[in-house]
């Protein structure tokens, strides 16, 4: 039935209100299809079925050929990483631990989540070490996961591994890496004062001093300062390798240099081995005149003798000295 128009009063005077006019009715389902992002969801798309689950014995053949050789050169399977591992534990789980099969299902785990590994290394990268060898100790942690974890408590094994990974490597880093040794406090604290010169660089935009990173980490400067000679100390650079921006001349030529007193170093033996014969004031004596650098006035002060008969004795044990032979009263 069509609505009438009614009159409105307003401030301008009476206007008269068309009715609203609807020509077809409103399309609720679509309305509430659409949402409030104006995104169509048609009622006919197909709905995604999750792939089915494989058994014990396809999950152990996704990753291994009918020989037990890796399949397609160590590549991923084709079936959900996810899936397979948790078919391949449930599977570990009803086997006896003397069971042959447990070994193979235990490498299968081990293949399937080598991907984890690698992408755990790829942390890493800027350490200079090579990336198999960190793949390599990472696999370690890999192992140690598989053998430690308990799907019964509901957790995923990627989350469960990735820190056993982790940790493996770094212990790697810490205890293997360095060939000169640096104390564990140091190779902690060089972390806070890495962090630390990290924050105050973006704070003040220089480097900052070592002052500066004692009193932002609250520790001593002396701390600071051998952390910072330590932090760094991975390799011992060789004394024989050439160094090519200085010309091609390798380190022992560029710090060696002619000792000026190592052609007196057998006079000096010498002279010792001549010393002990000396009786107690004539080593005395000279003691005090060319060690101590006293004149033979004060020699004679000092021993309670003539300046005389002390010039005397440093004439006749200088004379025996120069001749090397055996001091006779």
């Amino acid at each position: 039935m069509p609505q009438k128009s009614q009159p409105l009063q307003t401030a301008q005077g009476t206007q008269t209100v068309q009715p609203l006019q609807v020509s077809q009715p409103l399309q609720v389902s679509q309305a509430v299809r659409t949402g409030f992002a104006g995104r169509a969801e048609p009622d006919d798309d197909p709905v995604e079925e999750a792939p089915p689950r494989p058994s014990p014995d396809e999950a152990v053949a996704a990753v291994f050929g009918p020989a037990g050789e890796l399949k397609s050169g160590g590549r991923r399977p084709a079936v959900d990483v996810r899936t397979l591992t948790r078919v391949l534990f449930e599977r570990l789980a009803e086997l006896p631990p003397d069971a042959p099969e447990r070994r193979r299902v235990r490498a299968a785990l081990i293949e399937v989540n080598i991907p984890l590994v690698r992408y755990a290394a790829t942390r890493f990268r800027s350490r200079n070490e090579p990336m198999e060898d960190v793949v390599q100790v990472g696999t370690i942690g890999l192992i140690n996961a598989i053998d430690r974890f308990d799907p019964s408590r509901g957790v995923q094994f990627p989350t469960y591994a990735l820190p056993t990974i982790l940790g493996e490597i770094k212990r790697y880093f810490r205890d293997n890496v360095r060939t000169m040794h640096v104390p564990r406090r140091l190779q902690e604290l060089w972390v806070q004062v890495s962090g630390a010169m990290e924050e105050l660089t973006v704070t003040h935009g220089r480097a900052p001093k070592v002052p500066e990173i004692a009193a932002s980490l609250r520790i001593p400067e002396e701390d600071v300062r051998a952390c910072l000679d330590a932090g760094r100390a991975y390799n011992a650079a060789s004394l024989e390798a050439a160094q090519e921006h200085e010309g091609g001349l390798a380190l022992l030529d560029r710090l060696g240099y002619e000792d000026s007193a190592l052609a007196e170093v057998e006079h000096r033996d010498m002279v010792r081995h001549l010393l002990v014969q000396l009786p107690e004031r004539e080593r005395r004596i000279i003691m005090l005149r060319f060690f101590a650098n006293l004149t033979q006035s004060q020699i004679s002060n000092e021993l309670g003798m003539s300046q005389m008969h002390v010039s005397r004795l440093l004439s006749r044990i200088l004379t025996r000295l120069r001749t090397g032979n055996s001091w006779e009263d």
